[in-house]
C-alpha cells in the first residue's frame, strides 16, 4: 500500500497534532501531545478507549479535566505554570494511573469551542429575519446547543473592523470580526429577546460545575486570555440560563417552538452543527420548521458549510470551499424562502456580508 493511502498509526496522529496542528496556538499541548507519541504505555492506554474517542484534542481534554478537577495534581500544577515538560511528563502518569476515568470522560464528552466568533455571524442575520417578519420579540432556538452564547448574542458586543458595532457595547464579553468584500452588515438591533432555548442530546449547562469545568478543560492550559475569555462568556450565559430540553434535537425542536411566545418570532439558530445530521434529518429539519410556521411565521438562520443547509443557495461555491454559508430560510402560511446573506471563514472571525439589508 502508499503512504498515500496507509492510514496513519495512533503515534502519528498524536505526533502530527503536536508537530502541526497544536504547534501554532498551544506549545504545552504540542509538548504533551508529542510525548503521548512517544510513549507505548501511553498509547496502550489511549487503545483501551473507543476508536472515535481516541483523538488527542479529546483526550488532552479529558486529562486536563481530570487535572482542574484536582485528580490530576502534578498536571494541574505544570499546567498552571506553562511548563511544558513537566505537563508532559505529568501527563503520561496521569494517564496510566488514571486510564479509567480519561477513557469515562472522554466517552461522555466532545471537545467544545467557545461560540463568540459565531455571534459576529448569527446577529446581523437574526437582526435581519426580524426584520423582514416586523417582529417586535424574538424567541431564540438553539440546535445542538453549545457553551449558550448562541441564545444570548443581544448581550455581548461585537465590534466589527470596518467600526461598526452591534449588540451590547457595556457588555464584559467583547468580539471583533473582520470584513472582506467592502459591504458591511446592517446596523439593525436584535428586538426584544422573550425566550432562550437550547435543545440537543448533550446541550452544554452553564450553571452545572462538571459542565462550565469541561469547557475549561477543552482550551489550552498556556492560553490564559482564551481562559478568562470563557470565564466571561460563562457568567454571561449563567446569568439568564437559557431553557435546556435534552433529546435528540429533531425530536425535541417542536416543544422548544412551542415555548416561544406568542407573538415572538421563533428564531432557530445552527451553527456548524448539520454536517453531524444524515441528510434525511436536514431535510427533516426544514419540514418541522415549515409545519411550524402554520400559525405565525419561523425563521431558521444558520452558519454551516457549503452546500450542508438544505434549501440555502451557496453562491455556486464548491464544498468544501474552506469557508461557510450563512443562510435565512423564512417560513410563513405553506411558503418558504431561502437566502444566502453571506460567507464566513474561522468560525465567524471573518465575515463577508452579501445581503441587501436595512440600515
Amino acid at each position: 500500500m502508499s503512504a498515500v493511502g496507509k492510514a496513519r498509526t495512533l503515534a502519528e496522529v498524536y505526533r502530527h497534532f503536536g508537530e502541526v496542528d497544536a504547534a501554532d496556538t498551544s506549545p504545552l499541548q504540542a509538548r504533551v501531545a508529542v510525548a503521548l507519541s512517544s510513549s507505548a504505555e501511553a498509547l496502550r492506554a489511549i487503545e483501551t478507549a473507543p476508536a472515535r474517542k481516541r483523538n488527542p484534542a479529546l483526550v488532552l481534554a479529558a486529562l486536563n479535566d481530570l487535572a482542574l478537577a484536582g485528580h490530576a495534581p502534578a498536571l494541574a500544577t505544570a499546567c498552571a505554570a506553562a511548563d511544558s515538560d513537566a505537563a508532559a511528563d505529568a501527563a503520561i502518569d496521569a494517564l496510566l494511573h488514571l486510564t479509567a476515568q480519561v477513557v469515562a470522560v472522554a466517552g461522555r464528552r466532545r471537545v467544545r469551542t467557545s461560540e463568540t466568533a459565531r455571534c459576529a455571524v448569527l446577529y446581523p442575520a437574526v437582526a435581519e429575519a426580524a426584520r423582514r417578519a416586523g417582529a417586535t420579540s424574538v424567541g431564540l432556538i438553539d440546535v445542538d446547543g453549545g457553551p449558550g452564547l448562541n441564545v444570548h448574542l443581544d448581550r455581548v458586543g461585537i465590534t466589527y473592523d470596518d467600526g461598526r458595532t452591534l449588540g451590547d457595547a457595556s457588555s464584559p464579553v467583547r468580539l471583533r470580526s473582520s470584513i472582506v468584500g467592502g459591504k458591511s452588515v446592517s446596523e439593525l438591533a436584535i428586538p426584544e429577546v422573550v425566550a432562550r432555548i437550547g435543545v440537543g442530546i448533550d446541550p452544554v449547562d452553564v450553571t452545572d460545575a462538571d459542565d462550565a469545568r469541561w469547557l475549561r478543560a477543552c482550551l489550552p492550559p498556556d492560553r490564559p486570555e482564551r481562559i478568562a475569555a470563557l470565564d466571561a462568556e460563562l457568567a454571561l450565559a449563567a446569568a439568564e440560563p437559557p431553557l435546556l430540553l435534552r433529546g435528540a434535537a429533531l425530536d425535541v425542536l417542536p416543544e422548544a417552538l412551542a415555548r416561544v411566545p406568542a407573538g415572538a418570532l421563533p428564531i432557530v439558530t445552527t451553527t456548524w452543527a448539520l454536517s453531524a445530521f444524515s441528510l434525511e434529518n436536514r431535510l427533516r429539519l426544514v419540514h418541522l420548521l415549515d409545519a411550524a410556521a402554520t400559525d405565525r411565521p419561523v425563521a431558521w438562520v444558520s452558519a454551516e458549510g457549503v452546500g450542508v443547509a438544505p434549501a440555502i443557495p451557496t453562491f455556486g461555491d464548491r464544498r468544501a470551499s474552506g469557508h461557510s454559508i450563512i443562510g435565512l430560510a423564512e417560513f410563513a402560511h405553506a411558503t418558504t424562502r431561502a437566502e444566502a446573506l453571506g460567507r464566513c471563514w474561522s468560525r465567524g472571525r471573518l465575515l463577508a456580508w452579501l445581503a441587501e439589508s436595512a440600515a
